[in-house]
């Protein structure tokens, strides 16, 4: 019988040898991966995985805590614009500047959980929603950040490591990948992140049983902003030059639209959604080139939308697969997942 018997058993990576034999063909395969694709495969999987790592730290306040935020470009912007000035301007090491700017947006967050204290649903929606519009402004009208004008990356180099391609930079975004999946997933089974789930299910029950909301709700925000902070700072050096239009609410709507798709409290969902909506959003830029669809969508959106609907036709077809997976699956993709896991296990009965 699967029993665990204690809350170490429940927090321990490795739960068989079956897992360790699996994990291992993972690493094994992520690290094979850029010999085997073309350039643009390996930018597609440098750009999946900094969401990756938004997505699970949005979970970790949306999924597990049950807040909303509809400010997460924000805290995107803080850790990109935070990465390089460090290093441009105060001259920090890559490795520092990384992990100062996501402190900085981490602060931030903490800031933004105050008001979560006293507001939920669509009220928080529109207090997150505000922060975000506000921080790409500010940086808009600054010259410290470029203005408008944005802002180029300096030269990447690890020690003696100069990190001048794709290639050399997704080892980089893997790794810390990797360690922030890890380490989100053994958050949310420590007191921590079960004090996340009191909250998210009754916080008045929470708080009656000694779970300090004002403390995890903003905690929460921190450590979601962290996470942000750190996918931000490396978004910067895949872009290789940022600017404030980049971090709009466009990019805050998708970051939770990952984590729905993917399945909310999951983190396998939050990777799941994070890689098919990624997918989705660079394919789909070209959708005018597919063979027959391409000029079959041309001229319907010629002759029944505006002169910007082909530019725009890529968002219908983006929001058509969201809206039918969420129809079809309401726990997203992790309970598609959940239901094959069960069908195989029961089958042919």
């Amino acid at each position: 019988m699967d029993m665990k018997r204690d809350y170490y058993e429940d927090v321990q990576l490795f739960s068989s040898g079956a897992v360790v034999f699996w994990f291992v063909a993972l690493l094994c395969a992520l690290a094979a991966l850029p010999f085997m694709v073309k350039n643009y495969y390996i930018y597609m999987a440098n750009y999946m995985a900094i969401n990756v790592i938004v997505a699970v730290g949005l979970n970790i306040l949306v999924g597990y805590t049950g807040q909303i935020s509809l400010g997460h470009a924000g805290f995107f912007a803080i850790g990109a614009y935070g990465t390089v000035l460090l290093m441009a301007k105060a001259h920090f090491p890559f490795l520092l500047a990384l992990p100062v700017a996501a402190l900085a947006a981490a602060f931030f967050g903490f800031l933004l959980g105050l008001p979560a204290l006293r507001l939920e649903g669509p009220y928080l929606s529109i207090a997150t929603l505000g922060f975000g519009l506000t921080i790409t402004q500010v940086i808009g009208r600054m010259s410290l950040f470029g203005g408008r004008q944005g802002l180029h990356t300096p030269e990447l180099s690890i020690g003696p490591w100069h990190l001048d391609s794709d290639r050399d930079f997704y080892y980089l975004v893997v790794m810390v990948l990797v360690f922030l999946i890890l380490t989100a997933r053994n958050l949310v089974k420590t007191k921590v992140g079960r004090a996340f789930i009191a909250i998210r299910d009754a916080d008045i029950a929470a708080e009656t049983m000694g779970v300090n909301l004002t403390y995890y709700k903003t905690l929460a925000f921190a450590v979601s902003a962290f996470y942000a902070g750190v996918a931000g700072g490396l978004y910067a050096f895949v872009l290789r030059f940022i600017e404030p239009e980049i971090f709009s609410l466009m990019m805050s709507i998708i970051f939770l639209a990952m984590v729905v798709v993917g399945g909310l409290g999951s983190i396998f969902g939050s990777i799941a959604g994070a890689c098919l909506l990624s997918w989705l959003d660079l394919e789909l830029r070209n959708i005018l080139s597919i063979p027959y669809l391409g000029g079959w969508l041309e001229v319907l959106s010629k002759s029944y939308f505006s002169i910007t609907g082909v530019s725009n036709i890529q968002f219908i077809v983006y929001g058509l697969i969201m809206v039918l997976i969420m129809l079809f699956e309401p726990l997203g993709i992790y309970g598609f997942w959940i239901r094959t896991k069960i069908y195989w296990r029961t089958w042919p009965f």
